[in-house]
């Protein structure tokens, strides 16, 4: 498809002077400087921009002599419908030479970044004229029918028809005596035409995500299909004559309802891959169980059929447990049986029948990400916590199912989401697959052979194949013009290449070179497995930058970057390798990989320049927000957003938050560490495990929540006047010696300055005489308390007291969360009259004395505090036992008193060391 594809990708869009140019241009069309033309040579580009029918019309009317040397054209279906067809009624007669015709929707995206289908229902009659039309391209548009004239385009050799609304094909496109290529994936077809078997020069077939349940028997009799693509339909069962396609290469049936296959398929003489995950199969000829290229997870392999309704009386067997765990557990079981489980960080597993031979206790732990722990790339982006399941390593003797929920990335062309897992010390991306949830969060889904710590990550859509000695071709998915070609030779071994391709806007470029002409390609990464050279050079294909083309450009301005590993500066090698230029692409050999990129400037020396553009790709514009609660000031919440989650974060927060504006724009890199720290007589009120010499520290990921709450106190008089602190924010980790506050002001403004942000923090005067948290009503007597214990994490007396100081009149929902009756409550109410303190605390030691030697208790309460909306003060208690959980465990260690687990496996940390 790649091969058919190629040269006809736009390659950017033109303006509204571009098209004026068209017009009037004598022999080519050139658009402003820096701008690709509309027509050039005998492509006609009108896609890219709103009024390309009007243009057209313009062109025609006019008898521009260029539209007779037309030969492949591009036209948006996003139209009026009536504008479109006139347009089209037109092409015959102006473009008489026409080979290739673009008429795709998908151009325009709805919020989620779905692509939008065009208005093109028919085609008018008209078009069968065109006797020279090789390729049709009709895809997300809003066809029912296919139109009565493409069966008489006897010349077509690719039709391309996914996305669209068709039932059925009519039995006339057996008519097309040179149809090679057909593809019709997204569709609602339900059958398919015997006059199917008629194309007898079809090599490649996709009719992927329809309807379909059965297929003519006629589909065996097409000698030249290399590749038949039937994944997500309904087939139930697969005609014996499928053995007729001698030629077939690849044929993939993943996710019908096949209960059976023929015997037949595992003696085609070429094929090299049968894909039949997902579906009923119970048994499978011995042939194709055996042979490698055949996929079959998912199966139900050696069950039982469903059995037949038992008689009256007759004991059922029980269905697989289903299992909801709340936040009080971190362990369940899993028995031979099975079993589907939910955790309450919203993870679902699946353990099916026979994973397991004898019952195992399964451990899970969500933590937040950070550096040494998550493995990201230039351009990945991390999407989720990370989920650590134990115990690691052990394998089980069915694969596992595994769903991770997240919020998909605004921007998600060329790019796709990963599951990452540690295997052996390395991190690796599973074969992941996405299930929508709601339009705004995703399921992650995958099988794992064992359990470990998994991730969810968006990147560049990765491309891969193995490099056999007798040579291959590789090209981006995403980008059809990037090639790379392996001659044979080139590896005595088969080695497996990846490629990423990182889209790139050229005004970015424009702004940091100060050059309105400049334009860059995109940046292409290749890399491999095995040794670091190839045995002879290996060609790759570049587009040219965008507005650029081999018949108009100046060599001297076109520079080929080589970014040198394992530093990230960035080389000229323009001199040092032979550049062939076409009219769209440039192309150049090379022995070994790394990152390569082609920029049209007039500068002469590029590298330092590149090197900041590379760093501009990767960067978040952010700004960071300081915000105290509006009963309590004395809760703090710090923030680092995306600008463009900034206006909308701040409407939802300041109904109970208030605080100055957010900072100035700051720019971030993914997975960059920074921490707030307190000054002017404001410190942090409490333990944490975040916190560095009383400094909190953040990891900033652009989706994820960079969110925290805490509480400050001071040390200064309240009840004499305010307090006028301040939070800044810096970048890094915390330094051994944290400097003053007046040596670190001498220092924000440098240019290698850490600092980020400073915003200002108000402790308002406290009125009357009491100190805080002392009551006037009767005292209570506050008996040496601990809640919990040790190994878990407790919390005492002070504790407690801390939890007691933040509820404020959110006190009596808690307790009722807590399962106090309402009489205790309005005891406690008319014993403490005009003593709010006095009535939070009575409330809480008198329920947690109740509790003392229960187990669960302090789930209870943190519980309580989520049902009755004090998340903050919820996240606090976790802390806190995080916090003694991990002293406890360091003290164990430290006296020798926990045994070796033999089972353990090496932790991310070590593996990242």
């Amino acid at each position: 498809m790649a091969a058919v594809a190629e040269g006809l990708e736009p390659e950017a869009a033109a303006t509204e002077d571009a098209a004026q140019d068209a017009v009037d241009a004598a022999d080519a069309v050139d658009a402003e400087p820096g701008d690709p033309p509309l027509l050039v040579g005998s492509r006609l580009s009108l896609d890219l921009y709103p009024g390309g029918c009007r243009r057209l019309l313009h062109l025609c009317a006019r008898r521009s002599p260029q539209l007779l040397e037309v030969q492949f054209m591009q036209l948006s279906s996003h139209e009026d419908p009536q504008l479109l067809e006139t347009t089209l009624a037109q092409v015959p007669c102006s473009l008489r030479h026409l080979r290739s015709l673009v008429l795709r929707g998908g151009q325009q995206r709805d919020v989620l970044g779905a692509c939008l289908r065009g208005s093109l229902t028919t085609l008018p009659a008209g078009l069968s004229g065109l006797t020279h039309l090789a390729h049709l391209d009709l895809s997300f548009n809003s066809l029912e029918t296919l139109p009565g004239c493409i069966p008489q385009m006897r010349g077509l050799s690719t039709l391309l028809l996914s996305h669209n609304h068709l039932s059925e094909l009519p039995e006339a496109l057996g008519a097309l005596p040179t149809l090679t290529f057909l593809y019709a994936t997204h569709n609602c077809l339900r059958t398919l035409p015997k006059a199917l078997g008629a194309l007898s020069t079809l090599q490649c077939l996709d009719l992927s995500q329809n309807l379909l349940d059965t297929l003519p028997p006629e589909i065996g009799v097409l000698s030249s299909l290399t590749e038949l693509n039937l994944a997500s339909n309904r087939l139930q069962s697969l005609p014996a004559s499928l053995a007729g396609l001698r030629s077939l290469r690849l044929l993939v049936l993943h996710s019908n309802l096949l209960t059976s296959v023929p015997t037949s398929l595992a003696h085609l003489p070429l094929l090299t891959r049968l894909d039949l995950r997902d579906n009923q199969l119970r048994d499978v000829p011995p042939e194709l169980l055996d042979a490698p290229f055949v996929r079959l997870r998912g199966n139900p392999l050696g069950e039982a059929p469903p059995a037949l309704p038992s008689p009256p009386g007759t004991p059922t067997i029980p269905e697989m447990p289903r299992l909801f765990l709340n936040s009080d557990l971190d362990s369940f079981l899993v028995t031979p049986q099975g079993c589907s489980v939910t955790l309450a960080c919203g993870v679902r597993l699946q353990f099916p029948a026979g994973a397991t031979a004898t019952p195992v206790s399964i451990r899970y732990r969500l933590r937040l990400p950070e550096p040494r722990l998550v493995p990201l790339g230039p351009h990945d982006s991390l999407l989720s916590h990370v989920l650590e399941l134990q115990p690691h390593g052990v394998a089980f003797q069915q694969e596992v199912g595994l769903w991770l929920l997240f919020v998909p990335p605004r921007a998600r062309r060329c790019r796709e989401v990963v599951v990452r897992t540690l295997t052996d010390d390395n991190w690796s991306d599973l074969e992941t697959h996405l299930e929508e949830e709601t339009p705004k969060r995703l399921w992650a889904h995958c099988q794992v052979p064992h359990f470990s710590w998994f991730l969810v990550v968006s990147r560049p859509v990765s491309d891969a194949c193995l490099v056999p000695p007798e040579g291959t071709l590789l090209y981006s998915s995403g980008h059809p013009g990037v090639k790379v070609t392996f001659p044979p030779g080139a590896t005595d071994e088969p080695r497996q290449v990846y490629m990423q391709v990182v889209r790139v806007a050229s005004g970015e470029l424009r702004a940091l070179l100060e050059e309105p002409g400049a334009a860059a390609s995109p940046l292409l990464c290749l890399s491999q497995s095995g040794p670091p050279s190839f045995l002879r050079p290996v060609t790759v294909q570049l587009p040219l930058p965008p507005g650029v083309t081999g018949l108009s450009l100046d060599r001297s301005c076109l520079h080929l970057l080589y970014r040198t590993p394992p530093e990230a500066t960035w080389d000229d090698i323009t001199t040092q390798v032979t550049l062939e230029l076409t009219h769209l692409y440039a192309r150049f050999r090379v022995t070994h990989f790394s990152w390569y990129w082609l920029w049209y400037t007039a500068k002469t020396r590029v590298e330092g320049l590149a090197r900041k553009a590379w760093e501009r790709l990767r960067l978040h514009r952010v700004s960071l927000i300081a915000l105290q609660r509006r009963r309590d000031p004395e809760q703090v919440l710090l923030q680092c957003l995306p600008l463009s989650k900034v206006d909308a974060t701040l409407r939802r927060l300041l109904e109970r938050y208030r605080g100055p504006e957010p900072s100035d724009t700051v720019e971030m890199f993914e997975g960059e560490k920074f921490f707030a720290a307190f000054e002017k007589g404001i410190d942090v009120d409490a333990d944490r495990p975040d916190c560095v010499q009383g400094r909190v520290c953040f990891v900033f990921y652009s989706h994820l929540k960079n969110v925290k709450e805490v509480y400050v106190t001071t040390t200064l008089d309240r009840q004499a006047q305010a307090v006028r602190g301040q939070v800044s924010f810096y970048r890094g980790a915390v330094p051994e010696d944290v400097p003053e506050e007046a040596e670190a002001a001498r220092h924000r403004k440098g240019t290698d300055s850490p600092w980020m942000a400073t915003l200002p923090i108000k402790l308002p005067r406290l009125r009357g005489s009491k100190a805080p948290g002392q009551g006037q009503g009767t005292s209570l007597s506050l008996a040496p308390l601990n809640l919990g214990d040790a190994e878990t994490g407790f919390l005492t007396q002070s504790n407690l007291l801390n939890v007691a100081g933040r509820l404020g009149p959110d006190w009596p929902a808690v307790a009722l969360h807590l399962g106090m009756p309402y009489r205790e409550l309005q005891r406690i109410r008319h014993e403490f009259r005009d003593d709010l303190d006095g009535q939070i605390r009575h409330m809480l030691f008198s329920w947690a004395e109740r509790q003392a030697g229960q187990p669960g208790a302090v789930g209870r309460l943190v519980q309580a505090l989520e049902q009755s909306d004090r998340l903050d003060v919820a996240e606090e208690v976790r802390a806190v036992l995080e916090l003694g959980r991990q002293k406890y465990e360091d003290s164990i260690q430290r006296t020798g008193l926990a045994p070796p687990d033999p089972s353990a496996s090496p932790s991310p940390e070590s593996a990242q060391a």
